[in-house]
């Protein structure tokens, strides 16, 4: 009968090894050690990385929000400027407005202030009067007696000049006649504004005629000596009407309106 010898024994084959590997392997994981010390293992690796990747979305997110919230304060300090910018503007055109308004308003008083003096000054001058001649006197007066008169009478005054002296209308009017006037010789008569009348005669030329316009001091013709007279001077009378017979006292009548004789 054939023994083996002692002591000699032959290794165990790679496929036995590694059968038995798998056999141990099977068994621990049967009993829960495998699953033990694998699972914490993986669980730490993946739990890790996802860490990592949380933390980076984290910081991206928070830098993006800080870059928005920068974004939306920079427009809005820049809205808020130009609103500013836009009131500054309103207020300064609203400003320059009312200084144009009041500038305005001020320049319409002084110039309607103005144009109230004009007229005033030119009613002024419209109704003030004047003495027929300038640097003269009465040489003879209203109502003197003599046959040098149709009426008997005076019935104007007259006025010292020489031949050519400038003769004047006492107040503003209308002249209703200029031309030869028989005893006046060469006359004007002027209708007033306030509804009176006054004659000049024995004038030299006229410088007027019917239907003129006249003003306050304005010349109506020279001095003479035409007409029914005796000597150069100024025949003047004031009337109520425009023809003869409706005179009254010529002196009175330039001191009512103002003229000292």
């Amino acid at each position: 009968m054939g023994t083996r010898g002692a002591g000699k024994h032959r290794g165990s084959s790679r496929l036995s090894k590694k059968t038995a590997g798998i056999a141990g392997i099977a068994a621990l994981a049967t009993t829960g050690v495998v699953g033990t010390l694998a699972a914490p293992a993986f669980a730490a690796d993946k739990s890790a990385g996802t860490h990592d990747a949380n933390l980076n979305a984290v910081v991206v997110a928070d830098e993006l929000a800080g870059d928005v919230q920068a974004q939306a304060d920079a427009q809005g300090q820049a809205a808020d400027h130009a609103a500013a910018q836009a009131q500054a503007e309103a207020e300064a055109k609203q400003k320059a407005a009312e200084a144009k308004r009041i500038a305005e308003a001020k320049a319409k008083a002084e110039r309607e202030a103005k144009e109230r003096a004009a007229r005033e000054e030119e009613r002024r001058r419209l109704n003030m009067f004047v003495s027929p001649l300038d640097d003269s006197y009465v040489s003879t007066q209203y109502k003197a007696g003599g046959g040098m008169w149709s009426s008997g009478s005076h019935t104007g005054i007259d006025f010292h000049a020489a031949s050519g002296t400038s003769v004047h209308a006492v107040g503003a009017g209308v002249v209703v006649e200029a031309g030869w006037g028989g005893a006046y010789g060469n006359n004007v008569v002027i209708k007033h504004n306030d509804g009176t009348y006054t004659q000049y005669g024995h004038m030299s030329s006229l410088s007027v005629s019917v239907g003129q316009q006249v003003t306050p001091g304005q010349q109506i013709g020279l001095s003479g000596n035409t007409g029914n007279s005796s000597g150069a001077h100024l025949h003047f009378e004031a009337r109520t009407g425009a023809t003869y017979g409706t005179d009254i006292d010529p002196v009175a009548y330039l001191r009512s309106h103002g003229v000292t004789l």
